[in-house]
């Protein structure tokens, strides 16, 4: 897989920009703020319809402008495509691949696929169960884009679900006691699927992830992944038997939307027992596991996309990512310089002027 040309339009700082994309390893640095993540952004957007920074479309049109376009030419499953997204101010956004166009997200995903490292990354091991459950269900996706129509149909089915708990009130009549019942199966169906899909997933990562932690510590220490669900393997049955209390409460209390990947280090609770350092070496472990096993379930590597990860790193964990890292096409960015052992294949200058090619390495 590999992305050959770029094309911004009005998108975050950018207002007009082209890239040609060769293989291999290309670095955007320059100071903060001119737009050097913006450009990998872009990249990760047209792969998922979606920012990795997590905000929302509006904001990534650029300040004074209404629409913002971004179009690439990529190589997978050795065919080439383009592929166009156009991100419209308060509507909804259009999206085209080989000039066709699109109807629903589900159908671009596995076009283009990308891995993103960043320094946020931090928080699937630090922040709340919710990162470690969106860090599954989207590698999940990546891995076969038809497990995002099981993502969804459980999405779907929990929003009515919790409408109907709150529309009632605490008081279920035998109207609404019908139409929950039709929403518990519902949610049953497309739940149990989805825990099946994250417990093998865990099962398959566990090894992955020990020896990319290995790999970047230098040291033997051993990881462990668990997969806790909030409920019983039968959710149906979970649904029945917590109806009084989520009718009390207004919500759907149990179920895939509160289950937990818990992470330890030797034994210890990576969220409360580990350092910084640690933590930190986790997370890319599960970023680097992650990206090897859609390489190796696809035949082919994803887009890498490292937005300023090498700043957060000492030497050590900088040369031990470097030579981690597998084969493939790679976009970093850098604002302080780049670590010494590495070496891009090209350096682009991200300047408020525009992009400007230097020659190879530092």
């Amino acid at each position: 897989m590999q992305l050959l040309e770029l094309w911004l339009t009005d998108f975050r700082s950018h207002e007009s920009v082209h890239l040609e994309c060769p293989s291999g390893l290309s670095a955007f640095v320059g100071a903060n703020g001119m737009g050097k993540s913006n450009l990998l952004e872009a990249i990760g957007y047209l792969a998922t319809l979606s920012s990795f920074r997590g905000v929302p479309g509006d904001a990534l049109i650029r300040s004074g402008a209404d629409t913002a376009v971004v179009r690439a030419r990529v190589i997978s499953d050795d065919r080439e495509h383009l592929v166009e997204a156009e991100i419209v101010r308060g509507r909804p956004n259009r999206v085209l691949v080989d000039r066709q166009r699109l109807r629903r997200t589900r159908d671009l995903l596995g076009t283009l696929r990308v891995s993103v490292f960043s320094p946020d990354d931090l928080s699937l091991v630090k922040g709340s169960p919710g990162l470690r459950r969106d860090y599954l269900d989207d590698l999940a996706v990546s891995l076969h884009p038809r497990n995002d129509a099981v993502r969804s149909d459980w999405e779907k089915a929990l929003r009515q679900r919790n409408a109907l708990l709150k529309q009632v009130a605490g008081r279920l009549d035998d109207s609404a006691g019908l139409t929950l019942d039709v929403w518990d199966s519902k949610a049953a169906q497309a739940g149990t699927r989805l825990m099946e899909i994250r417990r093998t997933l865990i099962e398959r990562l566990a090894t992955s992830v020990e020896t990319a932690y290995q790999q970047l510590s230098g040291s033997q220490q051993r990881v462990d992944l668990v997969y806790e669900p909030s409920c019983a393997d039968d959710l149906l049955e979970t649904l029945r038997s917590e109806r009084e209390v989520d009718i009390r409460r207004r919500l759907t209390t149990l179920g895939p939307h509160r289950d937990e990947l818990r992470i330890t280090l030797d034994g210890m609770p990576s969220r409360t027992h580990c350092s910084q350092g640690e933590q930190r070496c986790l997370a890319l472990s599960l970023r680097l596991a992650g990206h090897r096993e859609v390489a190796r379930e696809v035949g082919t590597a994803p887009v890498l996309l490292l937005d300023d990860v090498f700043s957060e790193l000492d030497p050590s964990r900088c040369e031990a990512l470097v030579r981690a890292l597998p084969e493939g096409q790679s976009f970093l960015t850098a604002a302080s310089g780049l670590p010494e052992s590495v070496h891009p294949d090209r350096v682009i200058q991200v300047t408020r002027e525009g992009l400007v090619e230097r020659a190879g390495a530092n």
